[in-house]
């Protein structure tokens, strides 16, 4: 009797799946054996095309996105924000879009770059795309970012906050004037000379510094005031030394922050130090807006002064003035933004801060303080006038 490999292949698979779903199921495994073999070959055999330059099809093209907008809507769906107007969150998100976004999505008055328009798929520009989604799907997407498409996650998972403040500007940017979205992404930096930057006398090392200067004053303004929304904190007159522990910080990432991170990460040793020396040494004069709540800021005085003993709170001023003389490393509190300050705090309470080798202290601190103290603390020094140099008044 002759030999049918065929026929005996056959006996021998009835024999394997016995019934008749065994043997429907055999024949799925096989068939799903043969499709990952075939797949393997051809992704070995290099015919397969990953230039950009291909771009994709229109049928891969609506697939992908069909996929991408229904992955977005179920896993955002445990996002809660909160609509927001506030200045100081649009403020906050324009400062980093200009550098981090624009390049790769446009901007009001500012063409996408000429990498981006080649990459596949292209980055959606934000006049087309960004009303698409809503705040909590653009909130997932900031901050997780998109696989295969170029869109990163945030570089600091741990500070919502931040990515908040790039919702509240993505909501405002697709019926943003060039005007506008100039002021807020660049403020004081946009078309500047060296001559309109106040309180610069041009050195050597200004010189050296002027492209640094001028990246850290889009968002601290050129007399490191912060630029008086509360979005950004105040530099000027901040001691040195907390001033370069703090970019070092951030540079490495031991203090956690998607916007500061990035800028800071790109900079010499030698460059941070300069930029240091340079806030320490203008002065900072003046006292940040607040609210009138005379009650919370003579709470937050009597914090300031004495702690709360009963919580194992210690006096603030102890480490942050006003008054007396104080380490180096710990910054001057008097007439910083209350907002900027609360947020601090925030984050200590947290354990996301980071920061100085000492930022562990506050750690413990901020966790035996209530949301009013907190609040009362940020008050009251945003009320005091600003000294500078370390040396808050007496």
């Amino acid at each position: 009797m002759p030999f049918r490999p065929v026929d005996e292949l056959r006996e021998f698979a009835r024999g394997v799946t016995g019934g008749t779903w065994k043997r429907a199921l055999f024949r799925a495994a096989i068939l799903a054996v043969v499709i990952a073999g075939g797949a393997l070959l051809v992704a070995w055999s290099g015919l397969v095309s990953v230039a950009a330059s291909s771009g994709h099809t229109q049928l891969t093209y609506l697939f992908l996105d069909f996929a991408k907008r229904n992955a977005v809507e179920l896993q955002s769906g445990g996002v809660a924000v909160s609509p927001s107007g506030d200045p100081a969150l649009v403020l906050k998100g324009a400062g980093h879009y200009a550098t981090g976004c624009a390049p790769c999505h446009g901007a009001p008055g500012h063409r996408r770059s000429v990498v981006s328009r080649q990459m596949t798929p292209t980055p959606p520009l934000y006049s087309e795309r960004f009303s698409r989604w809503n705040a909590e799907e653009m909130f997932w997407i900031v901050k997780h970012g998109i696989k295969y498409t170029g869109m990163p996650a945030w570089p600091a998972l741990q500070r919502d906050d931040e990515i908040r403040a790039m919702v509240s500007f993505l909501e405002k940017l697709p019926d943003m004037s060039p005007e506008e979205y100039d002021r807020l992404a660049y403020g004081p930096a946009f078309g500047f000379t060296e001559e309109e930057i106040p309180a610069i006398e041009l050195s050597a090392l200004a010189d050296e510094l002027s492209p640094a200067i001028a990246d850290c004053a889009r968002c601290h303004g050129f007399d490191g005031r912060g630029r008086g929304e509360g979005a950004f904190p105040k530099l000027a007159g901040q001691s040195e030394a907390y001033l370069l522990a703090s970019l070092q910080a951030f540079a490495n990432g031991t203090r956690h922050s998607g916007i500061m991170q990035p800028a800071a990460a790109n900079l010499d040793d030698r460059t941070l130090r300069a930029l240091a020396a340079w806030y320490a040494g203008l002065p900072a004069d003046g006292n940040s807006r607040t609210s009138p709540d005379n009650a919370a800021i003579a709470r937050g005085s009597l914090i300031a002064a004495a702690g709360i003993p009963e919580r194992g709170v210690p006096a603030c001023s102890q480490c942050h003035g006003p008054g007396g003389e104080r380490n180096p490393m710990y910054p001057d509190l008097a007439g910083q933004y209350a907002d900027y300050l609360v947020l601090q705090l925030e984050l200590f309470k947290a354990g996301t801060r980071g920061g100085t080798p000492y930022a562990h202290i506050m750690n413990t601190v901020t966790r035996r303080m209530a949301e009013e103290d907190v609040r009362a603390v940020a008050l009251y020094y945003a009320s005091l006038p600003a000294a500078g140099n370390g040396d808050a008044e007496k």
